[in-house]
C-alpha cells in the first residue's frame, strides 16, 4: 500500500517523519538528518502526496522545496497540533499527531508563503524591532539625564533636539565623563534613526511598485507600511474564504464565549498578526479623526457608528472593515469603490 499522507516534526538537525496510505494504517515511521530526509521522502512517498508540517520556523522554505517536487503541503498552527499529541511528547509522538490533525475535514491550514512575501515580511519586522530600540535607548537617555536635574519634553523630537543643547551647556551640572556617555548614547539614537530610515524607504520603495499594494492604498487610513504589510500577508488572497476570515485571523473579530444557547461575545479576540492589526487599529483611528469634514458614504457609516458606540469601538470596528476590504479587492483584483466601503459585508 503506498503512502498518501506524512506528517513531518521539523527541527533544527533531525526530523522525524509518521507515513500512513489512504486507510490510515501506519506505513512508515523514520528519524533522518537534516540533509537526508527529503531524499527520504522522495524515496519513500509518491509524488501528489500530502505532507504536513507545523507552521513554525523554517516551515515556509520546507513547503516550497516539497512543492517543487510535487508534493501538496499543509501548515497546521501549533495549537491545532498539541489536542493530538498522545499521553507524552516527544518528536516522534509530533509526527504522528500532525499526520493526525491534517487528516481531519475541518482542519484549519496556513497559507504556504512565496519567498517575496517572505522578504517583505522580514522588512516590517526588522522596522519594528529596531522601533522598539530606538524607543529603549530614548527610555534610558532620558532617565540618566534625569538623576542630573535634565528633563525633555515628551516625544522623541524633543529628545534628539535637547541632546545637543545638554552637551554644548557647560553649565548645566553634567560631568566630563558622562557627556562623554552621553555623546554615545546621541550617536547610537542617531545610528538606529538611519537604520530605520533606511528599512522604510525600502518598504515604500516595493510598495510603490507592487500593483497589490498600489491598490490597498487607495483604502481610506492604509498608508504604505500598512499597505505594503497587507499585500506581503494577503498574498494573492486565495488563503482566505471571504473577508470575515482575514479579519478574524488578524484578531479583529469578537471573542466569542457561549453556552446553553445564549451568545456571549467579549471583546476582539487580539489573535494572529498583532502587528498588522496594530497598523489597521491607528489607521481607522485617523480616519476617524478627520472623517467630520467628509460626506461620503464611508464618513457617514463612521459619524452614524460613534453615535451609538464608544470611538474605541468604532476605531476597530472601522479597521475591521478597512481588513475585510483589503481582502475583497486582492482576491477579486478589483479597484476601490468608495461609495461602497460602507456596505462592503
Amino acid at each position: 500500500m503506498s503512502i498518501s499522507r506524512v506528517g513531518v516534526d521539523i527541527a533544527k538537525s533531525v526530523f522525524h517523519v509518521h507515513g500512513v496510505d489512504r486507510h490510515d494504517q501506519v506505513e512508515w515511521r523514520g528519524k533522518y538528518k537534516r540533509d537526508k530526509w527529503l531524499d527520504a521522502i522522495v524515496k519513500r512517498v509518491p509524488a501528489g502526496a500530502e505532507i504536513g508540517m507545523e507552521a513554525c520556523a523554517s516551515a515556509h522554505h520546507w513547503a516550497r522545496e516539497l512543492q517543487a517536487r510535487g508534493y501538496h503541503v499543509k501548515l497546521i498552527a501549533a495549537q491545532f497540533v498539541k489536542p493530538y499529541v498522545k499521553s507524552n511528547k516527544n518528536d516522534r509522538v509530533d509526527a504522528e499527531a500532525i499526520c493526525e490533525a491534517m487528516g481531519r475535514p475541518t482542519m484549519r491550514f496556513v497559507a504556504v508563503k512565496t519567498a517575496a512575501q517572505q522578504d517583505v515580511q522580514a522588512a516590517h519586522r526588522i522596522r519594528s524591532e529596531l522601533v522598539q530600540q530606538r524607543t529603549a535607548k530614548a527610555n534610558q537617555i532620558r532617565g540618566l539625564v534625569g538623576e542630573y536635574g535634565l528633563v525633555a519634553p515628551t516625544g522623541i523630537g524633543q529628545l534628539r533636539a535637547a541632546l545637543p543643547r545638554w552637551l554644548e551647556d557647560a553649565e548645566n551640572g553634567l560631568t566630563d565623563d558622562f557627556r562623554v556617555l552621553l555623546s554615545g548614547l546621541a550617536e547610537d539614537l542617531r545610528h538606529l534613526d538611519d537604520r530605520i530610515a533606511t528599512v522604510t524607504e525600502r518598504i515604500e520603495r516595493h510598495a510603490q511598485t507592487d500593483p497589490v499594494a498600489k491598490r490597498l492604498m487607495t483604502l481610506r487610513g492604509v498608508g504604505t507600511l500598512t499597505a505594503s504589510a497587507l499585500a506581503g500577508a494577503l498574498g494573492d488572497a486565495q488563503a482566505f474564504k471571504c473577508g470575515r476570515d482575514f479579519a478574524a485571523s488578524l484578531g479583529l473579530t469578537p471573542r466569542q464565549h457561549s453556552t446553553g444557547g445564549r451568545d456571549r461575545l467579549l471583546g476582539i479576540s487580539k489573535r494572529g498578526d498583532s502587528y498588522l492589526r496594530t497598523l489597521l487599529t491607528h489607521g481607522a483611528r485617523a480616519v476617524l479623526r478627520h472623517c467630520e469634514s467628509k460626506e461620503d458614504n464611508l464618513s457617514h457609516w463612521i459619524r452614524q457608528l460613534v453615535e451609538r458606540k464608544h470611538p474605541n469601538v468604532a476605531v476597530v470596528a472601522l479597521a475591521n472593515k478597512t481588513a475585510r476590504i483589503a481582502w475583497a479587492i486582492t482576491r477579486h483584483d478589483r479597484a476601490y469603490d468608495p461609495d461602497l466601503a460602507a456596505h462592503t459585508a
